[in-house]
């Protein structure tokens, strides 16, 4: 009887070691980064935001900040999944900011759907909401993203450049005419047949003059297999044309998270060394 009640000691011993290791590591994950609920009107549902901070974070020193946007299907979860955003807030010495585009947002004011309204979120109220909470350099504020979150990242610095030191796009919508009759874009801007004088003017081609205005360099990049290729070197060109400094990567690569996964760091490499010092 002694022994029995010994080996189911041992057991309940070890359930309880295997439960705690596990319990740890769910909490260390929970823990590597600050979540934020927000909620507005002007956006479909409540946005959770994921905010990085560096393991050396301190209030005594406002750090540099990038926003990075997620694609299309995508959500608030889509760049720590494929990066490990703390690493990178860890390495580079800056805020990362995960937030949620909703499904098909595009970043933009929808002129068709009043409850798609993200520009105006973004600069509004997401932005002073994560910002009021963290000690932040204000001129070191970056943005880009993947995809949809690209064509968002561009489009959100045409609106405000002087809120944003630079901004890049990985493998980016830099045309949505090309995409007519996909990614549901015909609710956000109408038929693109009757509307595509709007379809353009919210594609980064067709906001050239605003790169050129804010004359701040930008950054994006197109792996040579991805269906979106084209169109990032015919902007490519048009920016070469328009004097617009810019930095364009191509390389080798699908429309893939194994291609982001890549192309990511060169991002954080081009905000470093093009700080406000």
């Amino acid at each position: 009887m002694t022994s029995v009640e010994h080996h189911v000691s041992d057991k309940t011993f070890m359930r309880r070691v295997l439960l705690f290791g596990f319990l740890t590591l769910i909490g260390s994950d929970l823990l590597s980064q600050d979540q934020i609920l927000i909620n507005d009107n002007r956006i479909p549902a409540t946005d959770t935001v994921w905010v990085f901070t560096p393991e050396s974070y301190s209030e005594n020193v406002a750090l540099p900040i990038v926003y990075l946007l997620h694609g299309y299907s995508g959500n608030y979860r889509q760049w720590h999944d494929m990066i490990d955003a703390q690493q990178y807030a860890n390495n580079y010495n800056m805020v990362v900011v995960c937030p949620d585009g909703f499904y098909n947002s595009w970043y933009i004011n929808s002129p068709l759907k009043t409850e798609s309204q993200y520009a105006d979120f973004f600069f509004e109220t997401l932005i002073p909401k994560v910002e009021s909470s963290y000690k932040i350099n204000q001129g070191n504020r970056f943005i880009t993203g993947l995809s949809m979150g690209g064509h968002g990242a561009f489009h959100l610095f045409t609106e405000n450049p002087e809120m944003f030191r630079s901004a890049g796009s990985t493998s980016g919508v830099m045309d949505i005419r090309g995409s007519k009759g996909l990614f549901e874009l015909a609710e956000h801007f109408g038929k693109y047949e009757e509307n595509n004088d709007r379809w353009l003017a919210f594609s980064a081609v067709g906001n050239i003059d605003s790169f050129k205005k804010a004359g701040k360099e930008i950054i994006f990049d197109c792996g040579t297999e991805d269906p979106f290729y084209r169109w990032n070197k015919d902007f490519y060109e048009l920016c070469l044309q328009e004097k617009v400094p810019v930095t364009f990567i191509s390389q080798p690569g699908k429309h893939d998270s194994d291609y982001w996964k890549k192309s990511i760091r060169s991002y954080f490499e081009f905000f470093k060394t093009n700080m406000d010092r």
